[in-house]
């Protein structure tokens, strides 16, 4: 009897860690059953180790384990597993149960047909046919949703850091009328910004063609650019990327029954032309309500950053440790870009302690507790001092997965205090991710470190005191 083939795709918003480790997770699974896997990673360099059609052609069935768009119109035809990138890293074995056991449903893509035969014929994508319950429906905006942010954050991360480095010369050493003025900071400071400025356009461009493909994304990128300008920000630009979408979805369906060799006409002039048009149309009366949804959030979370530190500690540590690069910690993370954005340098300094803290919770415990874990355990628990340094939370994910109702609630209260010292301190990061590695830019650095470190300690204490617990009842084996 021969082996079973599987092929995978997996990808995460950011394309840094859960990408990566559901692809490890789906492999050792799939050595274990006796099954043959490959593996297409989405990460943020790119499609790594790409599927070939006769692979797909070949394979017995496909797992998507991604919370983005992976190009799953490829796979029409063929049993699918589709699920988000989280259960790929903890559940692999029953996915490829799924498969093995044909209980994986047929996957159809709707423009499976037109878009075999033209490449510039690009319809409706699995949205479509995941819209038949209101969970598929969820899952689908959540995709699209974070298709946008993944393309937004280099962006931001990159044009972040080199406005904060020019900060080292200097607060106003950007300003050719200071006494601080620098040339290099300046250039620094503007080549940032520009980078910066483009977070909503990028993400309502991808968002969009996550929906529709590459007719979407012009049309997103220009509604992004109104919302933006508006002062709409990125609550504007989420809005402008659905609607350009679903915008091309109509055309293409009004412009269905064109002749055949009009299709190169219809991408390169009637979807750009007309779906701009309407883009200007429906956005331009709902830029002013947004604009003030939007100033109206900002001033909130500002409000209660300065009167209530304790409560936004709470709410910002427990959404970046709940799920550790999922839905809610994005949340957070894409809150505080915005307000970067606009000057507030206090609200990503909570939102980076909370999302460092998780690992260094685990690799604390794994030194303070070293006898209640396992070598393997000890070995991932040393590499989390580094992930966790570096702003990279989902570190903690596999020692969480091996019993969340436990281990995440104490991750949570961790992160929770990170957060609410680094408030009441009053740190500033002006830059959004790299971890320690900004601690030059950091103003209160010092008390920056000891907020994350009370955190993580904390929560390294009560971990281990479970761990140790759980040992009494069952011995550890190395």
């Amino acid at each position: 009897m021969s082996k079973k083939k599987i092929v995978a795709a997996t990808g995460c918003p950011t394309g840094i860690a859960h990408t990566f480790m559901a692809a490890e997770a789906l492999k050792k699974a799939a050595e274990r059953l006796g099954v043959e896997i490959k593996v297409e990673t989405h990460g943020q360099v790119g499609v790594e180790n790409a599927l070939t059609a006769q692979e797909i052609k070949e394979a017995d069935g496909v797992i998507v384990a991604a919370d983005k768009d992976v190009n799953a119109e490829r796979f029409h035809g063929k049993p699918v597993v589709d699920v988000p990138v989280a259960k790929g890293i903890r559940t692999p074995e029953d996915l490829i149960n799924q498969i093995i056991n044909e209980e994986a449903p047929i996957y159809r893509a709707s423009n499976y047909e037109k878009s075999s035969s033209s490449n510039t014929e690009e319809l409706e994508d699995e949205s479509k046919n995941e819209a038949k319950s209101s969970k598929k429906i969820g899952r689908a905006i959540y995709k699209h949703l974070m298709n946008g942010v993944s393309h937004m954050l280099p962006f931001v991360v990159g044009g972040g850091v080199l406005i904060a480095i020019s900060f080292l010369f200097g607060i106003y050493s950007a300003d050719p009328e200071s006494e601080q003025y620098n040339e290099f900071a300046k250039l620094l400071n503007d080549v940032g910004g520009l980078s910066f400025s483009m977070m909503v356009p990028i993400l309502a461009a991808f968002i969009a063609e996550s929906i529709s493909k590459r007719p979407g994304m012009v049309v997103g990128f220009v509604g992004g650019l109104l919302a933006d300008q508006g002062g709409a920000g990125f609550l504007g630009g989420i809005l402008a990327g659905f609607l350009a979408g679903y915008i091309i979805i109509l055309l293409q369906t009004f412009l269905r029954k064109m002749p055949h060799s009009l299709n190169g006409l219809k991408s390169i002039f009637l979807y750009p032309v007309l779906g701009i048009f309407l883009i200007g149309i429906v956005m331009t009366p709902i830029i002013v309500p947004l604009t003030g949804l939007n100033e109206g959030l900002m001033n909130f979370l500002e409000s209660v950053q300065s009167t209530n530190p304790l409560l936004l500690g709470l709410i910002v540590g427990a959404m970046c440790g709940f799920d550790m690069g999922g839905p809610f910690n994005k949340a957070a993370y894409v809150t505080g870009t915005a307000l970067l954005t606009d000057g507030n340098l206090y609200f990503m300094a909570g939102v980076s302690a909370a999302c460092i803290a998780p690992p260094l919770i685990i690799a604390f415990a794994t030194v303070m507790f070293r006898k209640y874990f396992t070598k393997e355990e000890r070995n991932a628990g040393a590499v989390n001092f580094i992930l966790g340094s570096t702003h990279i939370t989902e570190g903690a994910i596999p020692f969480a997965a091996k019993n969340p109702v436990v281990v995440l609630p104490i991750i949570m209260f961790g992160s929770a205090i990170a957060a609410i010292l680094t408030y009441m301190f009053g740190v500033q990061v002006p830059a959004p991710h790299g971890g320690f590695l900004v601690l030059p830019v950091v103003t209160g650095a010092l008390q920056w470190i000891l907020s994350i470190l009370v955190g993580s300690l904390a929560g390294a204490l009560l971990y281990g005191m479970y761990r140790k617990k759980a040992a009494n009842k069952e011995p550890i084996k190395e």
